[in-house]
């Protein structure tokens, strides 16, 4: 059943590598094609932000008032605030960490113990076994040592924009935004995905926002062509990387 159950796994597999060369073949020459624009809420598995809210307060109007009490702002402007809008994404990435660990450990113990004078004692001198001395002993000894290190050293740096639509307003107020971009240079398309939560408060007034303002950030900075295909392992490399234990 093991046999079997191996063979079907590696047609599979081989099946799907089939597919996979049969497109790459199709697409010799070709340059990679850009994703078409469509709503972000009808793609396959999109599912709405749903995260604690608190009550909701309906709006009421004092007498004589023109403004209700759930209103944000004494005047309008142009940022976004509703399903449909579009603001500006600020992506500013800077981070570096290095960290270096060094662990040592090192234990070392002896006991030595002598029976000779005793058994030559007993024995006038001499022990009836011919393989033991009278003056012999008894020494142990043990050694234990056990150490490591470890280090990370990580950069990144990445300074853009792209322009995120708001696709779900929060019982609260706070919006969903999601945005994509796409560059194609001769035979590489770049892709940019900015996803997250913000509030309306911290929207610049020229329509902006920076990345660090994003709350469950969701960015994305890569690449599919091409070049990328050829920095990749093979597809067999993958998976012997994934199945074997050493």
């Amino acid at each position: 059943m093991t046999m079997i159950k191996t063979l079907a796994t590696l047609a599979a597999l081989t099946l799907l590598a089939g597919c996979s060369t049969l497109d790459k073949l199709a697409s010799v020459n070709e340059e990679p094609r850009l994703t078409a624009i469509a709503d972000p809420t009808a793609q396959a598995g999109y599912s709405p932000v749903r995260m604690p809210m608190p009550e909701v307060v309906a709006a009421s109007y004092q007498p004589n008032s023109l403004f209700s009490n759930d209103a944000r702002g004494f005047f309008k402007d142009q940022r976004a605030h509703k399903i449909g809008d579009i603001l500006t994404v600020l992506v500013t990435i800077d981070d570096s960490a290095k960290i270096s660990n060094t662990t040592g450990r090192s234990r070392n113990s002896a006991s030595e113990s002598s029976i000779g004078g005793v058994l030559g004692s007993i024995f006038g001198g001499k022990v009836p076994l011919a393989d033991v001395e009278a003056s012999g002993a008894i020494n142990t000894g043990g050694t234990m040592s056990d150490g490591g290190s470890g280090s990370v050293d990580r950069s990144e740096s990445l300074a853009t924009q792209v322009a995120a639509v708001v696709v779900q307003v929060l019982p609260n107020g706070n919006l969903v935004i999601e945005g994509r971009q796409e560059v194609r240079v001769n035979y590489e398309v770049r892709d940019l995905i900015v996803a997250g939560i913000v509030r309306p408060e911290d929207i610049h007034s020229d329509n902006t926002i920076p990345s660090s303002k994003i709350a469950e950030a969701r960015i994305s900075y890569g690449g599919r062509g091409q070049i990328t295909a050829v920095q990749q392992p093979r597809y067999g490399q993958q998976i012997t990387d994934a199945i074997l234990p050493f």
